[in-house]
């Protein structure tokens, strides 16, 4: 994959130079101003929304996340432990915010408490993972600030349709996850000797 973008990065500066040479390095700075304005954009919206988790965790409003987002994470990830469903619930929040970036690192937390002690990735996992690529999100923050940033005249119009897609990719998601782990949850009620340690390491 790199060979293909070192291939088009190569290609695309050969014909700007042989088209319109005069303009390529204008052309080159360009980008690269743009490139370091939406950088700084981007670091400021993370730096807020980050702040955000931090005051929260400190307040214990991520511990009344938990329990709010309890009926769902229990049902959907049964058998998970308590600091993996807290985690779980968190990036639920960050998500529902928008916050993609605040989501990462605890949506990687809550991986590394659900692993199973295997190379593979759980069924809880992947549908953990799918939740996060769909994120139903209430309030769309980063495409809000990038829309601001670029001098959208209304930029908090994406709101509606955001909220919309989103609900219904993670329906479906959610639903296709359940259906494609019926198979493994099959075989390990077959062979029960084979899940018992993967359940053991999954409650750690």
């Amino acid at each position: 994959m790199n060979l293909i973008y070192c291939i088009m990065v190569v290609s695309s500066l050969i014909l700007i130079l042989i088209v319109s040479p005069e303009s390529a390095f204008p052309i080159m700075l360009g980008g690269a101003k743009n490139a370091i304005q939406l950088a700084m954009t981007l670091a400021a919206i993370y730096a807020i929304w980050l702040s955000v988790l931090d005051i929260m965790e400190k307040i214990g409003l991520n511990r009344l996340l938990n329990r709010m987002f309890r009926p769902i994470t229990r049902k959907l990830f049964r058998g998970e432990s308590d600091k993996a469903l807290e985690y779980i619930s968190m990036n639920f929040s960050a998500n529902l915010l928008g916050m993609g970036g605040a989501a990462t690192p605890l949506g990687i937390k809550a991986m590394e408490h659900m692993q199973d002690g295997s190379d593979r990735a759980t069924d809880h996992m992947i549908l953990f993972m799918i939740i996060n690529c769909t994120s139903i999100q209430l309030l769309p923050a980063t495409i809000i600030g990038l829309r601001s940033a670029a001098g959208s005249a209304s930029a908090s119009d994406i709101i509606l349709p955001s909220l919309l897609a989103t609900a219904v990719t993670t329906a479906i998601g959610i639903v296709l996850a359940k259906l494609c782990a019926i198979p493994s949850r099959k075989r390990a009620a077959e062979h029960p000797a084979l899940n018992a340690p993967l359940k053991g390491a999954s409650l750690q």
